[in-house]
């Protein structure tokens, strides 16, 4: 059995490759913020002018609306394509996005009602759609290798969406190719409600709020900078050699906006956290913080609510993880100024987003002590127990050997399982990180038993699908295999390391 010794020295043999990386490039390649908690990957900077903070409005996904709906399913169509958007003030930047937006249009499901959501893809490149946090068919999950061909190609995604109301995510999963895409734009929220959630008092419409908080770098011209090895993103994957351990840009967006501010009432807002960062770990936090209370009060995690809501003073979000919370602006005066501030950043990578109150309002909604009922689970449920070491590794043959990111020392093979679970049943898998790596499971939900031998963290409860571990970390999570039968992935989520073969299959049976 690995050890906590034996993870603290494949930790060690990782940073003794700093000094070598440090020296091409931007930036060093393990960026730490206010803490020793930041982020694994390497500083981009960008070469534009970029805008003070808190100078552009915040913008809101629209809606979007289905085609047709039938007596079987809610029917959407998606164009993927090339678009100019101005994310600068005065320049024109091109991103991939969906519907040409970025992030793209928010879907809105009833939990059991069928969505069907026709993918075009006008790009020059293939594209992959994963609906992340979906309980889906293998055929329609978004396999790294079942892509959509470019120049007008389409294929039809069935989500069943048997699952409670939750904050979920589709972006592009592309094999070798995720890291530049989700980059250029190919993200978008995916909610799905239900009768439970509805009937629950908490802010609803404009006091609900999604926001996609992501980095990136730009160049002179407002283009996105990406150090890929291709420019054109056809011939070969991957990124420059100094920034496979993730790629952190210099500008944070907020839903496609640098820095924004939002107008709030003095009331109750929810707000759908999402991490759509390739690298970057952020630790939110409110500045000033309310005068009583908690800054946070999260109501939800990645795959639904909490049975009852608990209070955080500040949330660390590693990429792909989503926070559900409330955060009373009552408790500040009208006029207040209140920063979204990222605790594990310096300078402007200290700033998320301002919200400015400015208009005291009537406000009946509330956060009740029970949300929804709890899912007894325990280890006593589990038939087998597995263990995956997410690290540093060597793939290839002969003179094409290179190190790369790996699971259990074996880079990522579509040819090979490495888990067969059976349908219906709850296992224990102890996942053991060198750095930094936030592990998602497809399919498959799962609770957080313990870190380091110890218990959970207080952002740690509900079911998650996304798991933030730190460097020489070990966790044991209880996964429980709901679905359908297939092949599904479990990989890293940043995205880089997923690029650089950080994936392993399993197989539920």
């Amino acid at each position: 059995m690995l050890g906590r010794r034996e993870v603290l020295r494949l930790a060690g043999a990782a940073a003794l490759s700093a000094p070598a990386l440090a020296a091409c490039g931007d930036g060093g390649p393990f960026e730490r913020g206010a803490s020793a908690g930041g982020s694994t990957g390497r500083l981009l900077r960008s070469q534009a002018h970029l805008p003070a903070p808190f100078t552009v409005p915040l913008p809101v996904p629209p809606v979007l609306k289905p085609v047709r709906s039938d007596g079987a399913a809610d029917h959407y169509e998606i164009t993927q394509r090339a678009a100019a958007v101005e994310i600068l003030p005065g320049l024109q930047t091109e991103i991939w996005g969906y519907d040409g937006r970025f992030p793209g249009p928010t879907i809105e499901s009833r939990r059991g009602r069928r969505t069907v959501v026709t993918h075009r893809n006008t790009l020059a490149v293939p594209t992959v759609v994963h609906l992340h946090g979906g309980k889906t068919p293998a055929e329609h999950d978004g396999y790294p290798t079942d892509v959509i061909r470019p120049g007008g190609a389409a294929k039809e995604y069935v989500y069943p969406l048997d699952q409670p109301a939750a904050t979920l995510w589709y972006h592009d999963h592309r094999m070798d190719f995720t890291g530049p895409q989700v980059y250029r734009g190919l993200a978008g929220f995916h909610l799905v409600r239900d009768d439970e959630e509805e009937a629950l008092p908490l802010p609803k419409g404009e006091r609900e709020i999604p926001l996609l908080i992501g980095d990136r770098a730009f160049a002179a011209d407002g283009s996105l900078r990406y150090p890929a090895l291709d420019p054109a993103l056809r011939d070969r994957p991957g990124v420059e050699e100094a920034y496979r351990d993730g790629v952190l840009g210099d500008v944070i967006l907020v839903n496609g906006a640098p820095w924004p501010r939002m107008a709030v009432s003095a009331a109750r807002y929810r707000l759908r956290f999402l991490n759509g960062s390739n690298a970057r770990r952020y630790r939110l936090a409110l500045d000033p913080p309310p005068p009583s209370g908690p800054a946070f009060v999260q109501i939800g995690s990645d795959a639904g609510l909490l049975p009852a809501p608990a209070g955080h003073a500040r949330i660390d979000i590693a990429p792909a993880e989503r926070f559900d919370v409330v955060v009373d602006f009552s408790a500040y005066p009208v006029g207040t100024k209140v920063r979204l501030a990222n605790e594990f950043g310096e300078g402007n990578l200290s700033h998320v987003m301002r919200f400015d109150v400015v208009r005291k309002a009537a406000d009946d909604s509330r956060v009740p002590s029970r949300l929804v009922a709890a899912e007894p689970v325990s280890r006593r449920d589990a038939v087998a127990n597995r263990k995956f070491l997410f690290g540093r590794g060597v793939g290839g043959h002969g003179e094409h050997r290179q190190a790369m990111w790996t699971v259990n020392g074996k880079p990522f093979d579509t040819r090979r399982a490495d888990a067969r679970v059976r349908l219906g049943t709850t296992e224990v898998w102890r996942i053991i990180a060198d750095v930094h790596h936030p592990v998602h499971l497809h399919l498959a939900h799962f609770q957080i038993l313990s870190r380091n031998g110890r218990g959970p963290r207080a952002t740690d409860r509900g079911w998650k699908d996304t798991i933030d571990l730190g460097g020489s970390e070990v966790a044991e999570i209880l996964v429980r295999f709901t679905g359908y039968r297939g092949r599904y992935v479990m990989h890293c989520h940043n995205l880089e390391h997923e690029d650089m073969m950080m994936m392993s299959n399993f197989d539920v049976v």
